[in-house]
């Protein structure tokens, strides 16, 4: 049956509010990019070669690098939790590689670890035996009065149905687009169906400028998203787990792809871009109009596109005929958890708390560009101000790439078949015959 979250949009975001952060997955990417940024990163070795912690501490792995906008503030927030309640903290940084490589062997041995972060879906699905049941110390710290409904509701569903994880810097993955090309192009609303997309690529492409764009780490999304759009995502992922490639939508898929490289709506180098190219050069610069990713993006790119830069977001668009529409999207957070072995689990959770709601939170979202996970705090940054109609009109959560990164072993000829699509090197009978092959 279709994944969906528990109520309406408006269960959704409690309060308001919503979601924000996350990168490039590695295995059926459950998430993003985690979600994330975790292309560009390496260990902090200062910090990472640390392994144990005073005997009255805390011993904290980081998904972050130290010197990333989250690094920052969550030492900035460990040490003032520290100063407020005398509990010390070993943070150790070890960035989306080293986390994801090390964190598993190091909880088989018996590291002393009380608590880690990552993805929403790695944490709950990858490492669920490892993490505690926290729905009594939630209950006992009235944690979820002012958490985002939505948000818990999605730990819930991927923890089994029981709170396994605490969601920070919630994020979603939509359409990103420059809204200056779209006003010199003459597109007045955001596309909501694939031929109102249709029809704005063209004005767009009138006006002199690349319409969509795309790179390895990211196009694959595509084809999930418009799978899962014509089956919806339990069909969607059956048939690429399955190998089921003379599903009839597939072809579908294909053809919609091959008509928009034919009509040259995709980036001359969107065969060969390889992360960042697509972001870096292409959108952060004005060339291209639109670029399927997350609600990191504009975090990711701030530094070359500057405080002016208009940004906007729509949801991918529905297709005739199909089973989900625009209230379907992956969307979730970074997660923490504690260690189902830790002696400390209470000054854990009291960390997690303090990190989580009020002033921390709100200082992670304006310094990371990412949206507030306590409903309390309700300013968002500028760049993320139209993510909010997105996110309210979702009620399906996707898991990451929407099926398309669901088998593994055919996630890299998927990946360089689809690229070749949108080239324009192959047709869409070609692609789904090396599929089959």
């Amino acid at each position: 049956m279709k994944r969906r979250i528990l109520g309406t949009a408006v269960a959704i975001l409690s309060g308001l509010t919503l979601f924000a952060c996350g990168g490039k997955k590695e295995e059926a990417k459950t998430e993003a990019p985690a979600n994330a940024q975790e292309k560009t990163d390496e260990k902090d070795t200062s910090a990472a070669e640390k392994t144990e912690a005073s005997s009255d501490g805390l011993v904290y792995w980081s998904m972050w690098e130290a010197t990333e906008p989250q690094g920052q503030v969550l030492k900035e927030a460990v040490e003032a939790f520290t100063a407020e309640t005398g509990i010390p903290v070993d943070v150790q940084f070890k960035g989306r590689t080293g986390i994801r490589e090390g964190l598993q062997p190091a909880l088989d041995a018996g590291t002393n670890i009380d608590l880690f972060d990552e993805d929403i879906d790695r944490v709950n699905k990858t490492w669920g035996d490892y993490l505690l049941d926290l729905e009594e110390l939630a209950k006992a710290n009235d944690y979820e009065k002012t958490a985002n409904a939505g948000l818990i509701n999605a730990c819930r569903e991927v923890g089994g149905g029981t709170l396994k994880s605490i969601p920070y810097q919630p994020n979603v993955f939509a359409m990103f687009y420059n809204q200056e090309i779209f006003d010199k192009a003459g597109v007045k609303e955001v596309p909501k169906t694939w031929e109102e997309l249709d029809a704005a690529c063209a004005k767009i492409k009138e006006a002199g400028f690349t319409p969509i764009t795309s790179d390895d780490a990211y196009i694959l999304s595509n084809f999930g998203y418009h799978l899962s759009r014509i089956n919806g995502y339990e069909k969607a992922s059956e048939i690429v787990k399955e190998g089921k490639w003379d599903d009839p939508s597939v072809l579908e898929v294909a053809k919609a792809y091959e008509d928009f490289a034919k009509k040259g709506y995709f980036s001359e180098q969107i065969a060969s871009n390889v992360w960042p190219a697509g972001q870096n050069q292409e959108l952060a610069l004005g060339t291209a109009a639109i670029y399927l990713n997350g609600s990191w993006l504009p975090n990711e790119v701030k530094d070359i596109t500057g405080e002016d830069f208009s940004w906007g977001c729509f949801s991918y668009p529905a297709v005739k005929g199909g089973k989900d529409g625009v209230e379907a999207s992956n969307y979730g957070a970074q997660v923490f958890a504690i260690n189902k072995k830790s002696k400390k689990a209470e000054d854990a959770f009291k960390l997690i708390q303090f990190f989580t709601k009020g002033k921390f939170d709100e200082k992670l979202s304006q310094e990371s560009l990412g949206i507030p996970a306590d409903s309390d705090n309700k300013d968002w940054p500028k760049q993320l101000k139209n993510v909010r109609p997105v996110m309210e009109e979702l009620k399906t959560r996707y898991p990451w790439a929407a099926s398309a990164e669901d088998n593994v072993d055919m996630t890299p000829i998927l990946k360089e078949n689809f690229m070749k699509l949108c080239g324009g090197s192959i047709t869409a009978e070609e692609f789904v015959a090396n599929l089959k092959k």
